[in-house]
């Protein structure tokens, strides 16, 4: 071995410091991250970006957002972020303002060039899978599945609680309501131990129509009562079979956007999972009868990771995703 000094590696470069946001129905989450690394804990804003018959309004979301990301800057001693993605529901409805007036206005704020506006449905499916082959059913209040080939994305329902989000919140919560009021009624199909459950909830029978009816938040409402389903579903055939038709519309909407080859694969995300087996059991069993060849895989993470990957991507080049403006819409600017 011969003597002298050994070559110094060259220091590796930081990755980007970037800024992910999810904005949901419940409020704002926003993180920074360094690469996919992400930095300190997230901001949370309770409060929901307005829509409006301009779609989802711009100026409100950064309202809320400035402030959330400026205390994330000073609190990591970064000065700005190299790029951000924003994981936005209704967007793909509802995203022109955003697609308009967004990405100048943070290049305004932080001399920012590299933004990524995407659907709240794309941030889940990259926070579940990445950039793979598959489909991902979303589950809360509403519903939505979203698949890709890495070619195009495909969606199927999300159509809010009155024309679709089969197999929901919404729709299981309203599902169990019905059979409360079949039971009232004594017409057939009732369950009177969703009855029992649905007075204690929401009071008199009678009066139950006049309590939700009118209330802004209806589907949240309608949702509150899915949980109760769930706990009768052990013992009363109702609410089991409200369930396991929650879960034939869910594997329906995943058959329709998942790839026929590729060795895709199939995840869940959303809250609504949290009804454990008397959802899961029916669920999994109908989505191996529908995709034999995409197995069922765990969640890697939620739609603000998905945010994070996005614009981590963004912020080296591009996001390397299937573009379209009304579920991807990147600007990135040299």
């Amino acid at each position: 071995m011969t003597g002298g000094s050994v070559p110094s590696r060259p220091p590796e470069v930081p990755a980007p410091v970037v800024l992910a946001v999810d904005s949901g129905g419940s409020g704002l989450r926003a993180v920074l991250a360094r690469g996919t690394e992400v930095i300190g804990e997230p901001a949370v804003c309770g409060e929901a970006v307005r829509t409006g018959a301009g779609g989802i309004d711009a100026d409100h979301l950064l309202e809320l957002l400035l402030p959330m990301a400026e205390r994330l800057l000073t609190d990591a001693g970064c000065a700005r972020p190299v790029a951000v993605a924003v994981g936005a529901t209704g967007f793909a409805s509802l995203g022109e303002r955003l697609r308009a007036e967004l990405p100048s206005a943070l290049a305004r704020a932080w001399g920012v060039r590299r933004v990524a506006l995407v659907a709240d449905a794309v941030a889940a499916y990259i926070g579940a899978l990445g950039a793979r082959p598959g489909a991902v059913i979303a589950a809360g209040t509403g519903l939505i599945a979203i698949g890709t080939d890495l070619t195009a994305w495909r969606r199927a329902d999300g159509w809010g609680h009155l024309l679709g989000d089969c197999g929901g919140g919404a729709w299981i919560g309203r599902a169990g309501l019905e059979a409360a009021m079949r039971a009232h009624d004594g017409r057939d199909g009732g369950s009177a131990r969703l009855l029992a459950r649905a007075e204690k909830a929401f009071g008199p029978p009678a009066g139950i129509p006049g309590r939700i009816y009118p209330r802004a938040d209806r589907p949240a409402v309608l949702a509150s009562f899915a949980p109760e389903v769930a706990a009768c579903a052990g013992d009363d055939p109702v609410a089991a079979a409200v369930l396991r038709e929650a879960a034939r519309h869910m594997a329906d909407a995943a058959a329709a956007v998942c790839p026929a080859s590729g060795g895709p694969r199939v995840a869940l995300t959303g809250g609504l999972f949290k009804l454990g087996a008397p959802l899961l059991v029916p669920l999994e069993a109908e989505l191996a009868a529908r995709l034999p060849h995409a197995p069922l895989v765990p969640a890697e993470g939620d739609p603000l990771v998905g945010a994070v990957r996005i614009a981590a991507a963004s912020a080296v080049g591009e996001p390397g995703l299937p573009y379209d403006e009304r579920m991807l819409y990147v600007v990135a600017e040299k």
